[in-house]
């Protein structure tokens, strides 16, 4: 395999180029990471493997948000939903649909969005071994959602459920954010 270490990847190896640029998105060389990247999203393309393009289309995605091109995560998260999706893998796609859904909150466009975490609640509930995190995590996208769309019951019922998971797992932060959201919201609602 090639030296990750090196800093060289052999261009024909899609799985090489994925550490490379987990390398350099941690280094903070975000184009540096597209570009491995981008180069194992070509050559799994060529290869036909679905799952690897999947995950290299998805990583792609990360750097695109990283780097505030909001389209064009937006766009490669989607592909890498549509190929989860072929591969039936029902916690994969809820993660990856639950990104989709928190760039499309982020960027203000909440129409779109709620669908995505909708679907990502219902597949990350139907399957026993969704990860608490990764839930709560989809909680809470939902109840910033719902409070910014006026759902102010709805959310805050997300808000419980997220800080329950949090709490769970240890996440303190999640905790705190749950309590302060409901606080604020029951003053409101």
């Amino acid at each position: 395999m090639s030296g990750i270490g090196s800093g060289k990847a052999h261009s024909s190896d899609p799985v090489s180029l994925l550490k490379k640029g987990h390398k350099a998105r941690q280094e903070e060389r975000l184009e540096d990471a597209r570009a491995a990247y981008e180069m194992a999203v070509n050559l799994a393309r060529t290869f036909g493997d679905t799952a690897l393009l999947a995950e290299a289309v998805m990583l792609v995605g990360k750097i695109e948000r990283d780097l505030g091109e909001t389209e064009a995560a937006i766009e490669h998260y989607q592909e890498a939903a549509a190929l989860i999706r072929s591969l039936g893998d029902p916690l994969a796609l809820a993660h990856t649909i639950r990104h989709v859904a928190d760039i499309l909150r982020e960027a203000g466009r909440v129409e779109l969005a709620g669908p995505y975490y909708d679907e990502a609640l219902i597949l990350y509930r139907g399957n026993a071994g969704a990860r608490p995190l990764d839930v709560a995590n989809a909680l809470r996208g939902a109840a910033l959602l719902k409070a910014d769309t006026g759902h102010v019951k709805t959310a805050i019922a997300l808000w419980r459920e997220a800080g329950v998971l949090y709490e769970q797992v240890g996440v303190a932060a999640g905790v705190d954010e749950s309590r302060r959201q409901i606080a604020r919201l029951s003053s409101v609602g």
